[in-house]
């Protein structure tokens, strides 16, 4: 008898049928004729960073590497060991990888040439290596977030390489460490998460084809800071206060996308009047959390145009952010009744 697909529980859980991370990447890889193998050699070397990270997050105070280090990043931020730890982690894994071309870190100045097109470098990745570390003192999950772009060989220099709107990504996902470690990873058909088996040292598929609920009455914005929002954010917080809405935030990017993810809701960033532009960066951040959420039938938006549609003009350019439910954002969006009322 033939075998059965993969028995599935509600909400896409896998429930039997065990599969890697490397193993699911293949059978995606299998569906192209002419892939090379390369692609899935960039996800094996982010797993294994990300493994890496993961052991250096749950023993930071056994290793004597909380606190900052003394030097500030391109933003102009108190790096903190553990940014330090985890960017050199990852430039050291993806830069052995022959078919990167350039590697980009949210805490450098400028992206790093590895090769060029001629000599086999296809891709550019860009990393947030830990996002929310400033939690890490206080055991909130904390993140790294990763895009894979395709490489111009026509374009020279690194930074015009990069600046590609988040429709070209080929690839993007995050790894939340928290109770588990999780690696959450879209590559343009379905978003799938695993779980890191720490036993066998490898993510094992636990959700495949994630689907955003259309609604959940949450959301996820830091409301400290209301008085500086624009006029139509100011609005729709007072309108879901009025109408049974929770607030969940949890300060740490990744931890607060991964519940809204799973659970519906909407996350906010807006524009303030400290930061007019927003503070998310567009290449590190919000292009590839809007890669996922919209592979799970969820919406992003800068508040007034698609996301993914900004055409990025320099290397660190930040943006407002509005993502998750298509029917939350819808309802933020709602109060924005002209484009002033989304910019600070």
């Amino acid at each position: 008898m033939p075998e059965s697909a993969p028995k599935q529980a509600a909400r896409g859980v896998v429930t039997d049928n065990l599969v890697s991370l490397q193993s699911f990447i293949l059978e995606e890889e299998a569906r192209y004729p002419g892939a090379t193998g390369e692609f899935s050699w960039i996800i094996s070397a982010i797993s294994l960073a990300a493994k890496i990270i993961a052991y250096k997050v749950r023993h930071v105070r056994l290793q004597n590497v909380l606190g900052e280090q003394g030097e500030e990043n391109i933003q102009g931020e108190s790096q903190l060991r553990m940014d330090v730890i985890a960017n050199e982690v990852i430039m050291r894994v993806l830069g052995g990888r022959s078919s990167i071309a350039v590697l980009g870190s949210e805490e450098d100045q400028e992206p790093t040439i590895l090769r060029r097109g001629h000599e086999g470098g296809k891709y550019c990745v860009l990393f947030d290596p830990l996002d929310g570390s400033s939690n890490l003192d206080t055991a909130v999950g904390v993140g790294t977030i990763f895009t894979i772009l395709r490489n111009d060989p026509t374009i020279h220099d690194a930074v015009g390489t990069v600046c590609q709107p988040g429709t070209q990504q080929v690839a993007a996902g995050y790894v939340l460490y928290g109770s588990s470690t999780v690696l959450v990873i879209t590559t343009g058909r379905g978003v799938h998460m695993f779980e890191l088996d720490a036993a066998i040292g490898s993510f094992m598929l636990v959700k495949r084809d994630i689907r955003m609920p259309a609604r959940n009455k949450v959301y996820s914005v830091n409301e400290a800071y209301t008085p500086g929002f624009p006029a139509g954010y100011r609005r729709y917080l007072e309108w879901a206060h009025e109408n049974g809405y929770s607030s969940r935030y949890i300060g740490s990017m990744v931890a607060d996308m991964h519940r809204t993810l799973v659970n519906g809701g909407v996350f906010l960033y807006p524009p303030t009047k400290k930061h007019p532009t927003g503070k998310l960066r567009l290449l590190y951040e919000a292009n590839p959390m809007s890669f996922l959420v919209e592979q799970a039938g969820g919406t992003s938006t800068t508040g007034t145009v698609r996301t993914m549609d900004v055409k990025p003009r320099e290397l660190h350019e930040r943006t407002p952010l509005v993502l998750g439910s298509k029917d939350e954002v819808a309802a933020v969006l709602a109060h924005f009744r002209s484009p002033a009322d989304a910019m600070a």
